[in-house]
């Protein structure tokens, strides 16, 4: 994978490891965090890089290495206090990203007003989801129909700007097929396969996961 981006996963619960794993199997770096030394010598089994460290403390997020990651991800909801000061504090540090589970809507509004980039509910957006859209190349939604194949909502990129369907030819080069395209909000399904693409329109494509992986 070119650019190969690091994360760290703070909280090793459920929704942690899987994160963790699903970014691990393809092909991130990734450090994964727990206070509970028991829960790190769990998932050390199949993440490599685990720390067993409190990151509510101020220096703990430096001593890590945490600030210079391309995102990290915050999975202890289950602790409001820890989850609001690890937000605030990795933000304080510059992470560029953080994207935070919450337990409730107030946790979210709580999240939101001290930085946090993105909240996520673990009934409604899996850790295996979450971790499928971070890892991939300008993926704005991912919706999987089977193990093989998914509807993917795909940022223009910088080299298809100003281009059309035509010329692009994306099934071709890709094997990914455009069944739609979004366009301020409003979703159209009949493309004139001669419009000019814009920075701010997504592709609404069905592809294998294996043609996805072109796009990296």
């Amino acid at each position: 994978m070119a650019n190969k981006k690091s994360y760290a996963v703070i909280g090793l619960g459920r929704y942690g490891k899987a994160v963790a794993k699903e970014l691990l199997q393809n092909g991130a770096e990734v450090l994964a965090i727990d206070m509970d030394p028991d829960v790190v010598n769990s998932a050390a089994r199949a993440i490599p890089h685990c720390k067993c460290a409190d990151v509510t403390k101020p220096g703990t997020i430096k001593e890590l290495g945490i600030a210079d990651m391309d995102a990290v991800i915050i999975a202890i909801a289950g602790n409001i206090e820890a989850s609001v000061m690890a937000t605030m504090l990795c933000k304080e540090a510059g992470v560029k990203n953080v994207i935070v589970k919450c337990a409730n809507s107030l946790h979210q509004r709580m999240l939101l007003k001290i930085g946090a980039d993105q909240v996520t509910f673990p009934e409604l957006e899996s850790g295996v989801r979450l971790a499928k859209n971070l890892v991939s190349a300008g993926f704005v939604d991912i919706a999987e129909l089977s193990d093989e194949v998914s509807v993917v909502e795909l940022e223009v990129k910088d080299e298809w700007n100003g281009k059309t369907l035509v010329e692009l030819s994306l099934r071709r080069k890709y094997g990914i097929n455009v069944v739609g395209l979004r366009k301020e909000d409003r979703l159209m399904i009949n493309i004139d396969p001669e419009m000019l693409l814009r920075k701010d329109m997504t592709l609404v494509v069905i592809a294998s996961k294996q043609s996805l992986k072109k796009l990296v």
